[in-house]
């Protein structure tokens, strides 16, 4: 088993980062927050163009999936860039429609994978996993901007006909809204419950990278801000305190980096560890890129509070993405459950 990036993989990810660096994301992501999807659907077409999305698709669906170690590269890029949009909750769906396929159950998969895979469609997705979520949807991101809202009910997936209101979020360009009740049924029976819980853990798996990829961004930033700011005539990135909280996130993200490729690797490889694998990524990662937030806030001082401040974007990610698709007491609870 390889951990090692490939050469495709490390020129597959450069390509990302080179096309994001020349988007604009902050202008992009300002756009979404406040009400204008227009720049947001732009780059999604960008993405899809890039075969980001198709790496959660079948190729017997236009797709070139399923692909993890792919997958995880492409969400390291997309949250160093802060890009906005339901793109985890889209490769999700993409994954469930997949493995539903792969069960008996091809009908959704042939409606919607190719425009998935394409970028003509965005979707996001809502798994209801207790039973007092089944009557009660958890909320789904992005349902307002979304050309399919899927949910699963246990062993029925639906797309909804709406949503109802968008709710207020710590980060403005995350939009939540729960889905509307009835809609479409799309299929039913015990294969959905096993397509969604394949689905959840890529989900996971994309949470846990694109953590990363803000944790990484967060770090880069704060450490230019620490050489070029100066107090008493020195730059404040000289003094030993905050060399050592800078060094505490590096070696954070550096821990986390590993975790998360292994289990885009065991997933790749179907190995039945990659469930607590991509959970102790996800925890690791999730903590991980929290923490860069936390240090540079403290260390840009009083301007990291400010909107104006680009900071101000990938800090407002770096919580609710440690929360999102499994939050850390979740995740802790996942790695136990796979090691008894």
């Amino acid at each position: 088993m390889s951990f090692l990036p490939t050469d495709e993989q490390r020129a597959f990810a450069r390509s990302l980062d080179a096309m994001l660096s020349a988007s604009d994301t902050p202008a992009v992501v300002r756009a979404w927050a406040g009400g204008d999807p227009g720049p947001g659907r732009v780059l999604w077409g960008r993405l899809a163009g890039a075969g980001v999305f198709a790496l959660a698709v079948p190729e017997a669906y236009d797709g070139v999936g399923p692909l993890p170690v792919e997958l995880a590269h492409a969400f390291v890029e997309l949250g160093r860039h802060a890009v906005p949009g339901p793109v985890v909750e889209t490769v999700a769906a993409a994954a469930l429609l997949g493995e539903l396929a792969r069960l008996g159950e091809p009908g959704p998969a042939k409606r919607l994978l190719p425009g998935l895979a394409s970028g003509e469609w965005t979707a996001t997705l809502a798994i209801a996993g207790t039973e007092s979520e089944r009557h009660t949807v958890p909320y789904a991101l992005d349902a307002d901007r979304a050309d399919a809202v899927l949910v699963v009910r246990g062993e029925e997936l639906w797309r909804a006909p709406g949503h109802g209101p968008v709710e207020v979020s710590a980060d403005p360009a995350r939009r939540l809204a729960r889905p509307a009740p009835g809609g479409e049924r799309l299929a039913e029976g015990p294969a959905v419950a096993a397509a969604a819980g394949h689905a959840r853990r890529l989900a996971t798996l994309a949470t846990a990278a694109q953590s990363l990829g803000v944790g990484r961004a967060l770090l880069d930033r704060t450490v230019a801000y620490a050489r070029q700011r100066t107090q008493f005539g020195t730059p404040i990135g000289a003094f030993q305190a905050v060399k050592h909280r800078l060094a505490d996130t590096l070696l954070a993200l550096e821990f986390a980096g590993p975790l998360v490729f292994g289990a885009a690797v065991t997933s790749a490889e179907g190995d039945v560890a990659a469930e607590g694998d991509v959970a102790a990524a996800k925890v690791a990662a999730g903590e991980a890129g929290y923490a860069a937030a936390r240090t540079a806030l403290q260390i840009h001082g009083a301007v990291g509070y400010t909107e104006e401040l680009d900071l101000s974007l990938w800090l407002r990610k770096a919580r609710p993405l440690r929360d999102a698709w499994g939050d850390p007491a979740a995740c802790r609870a996942a790695v136990l459950g796979a090691c008894s």
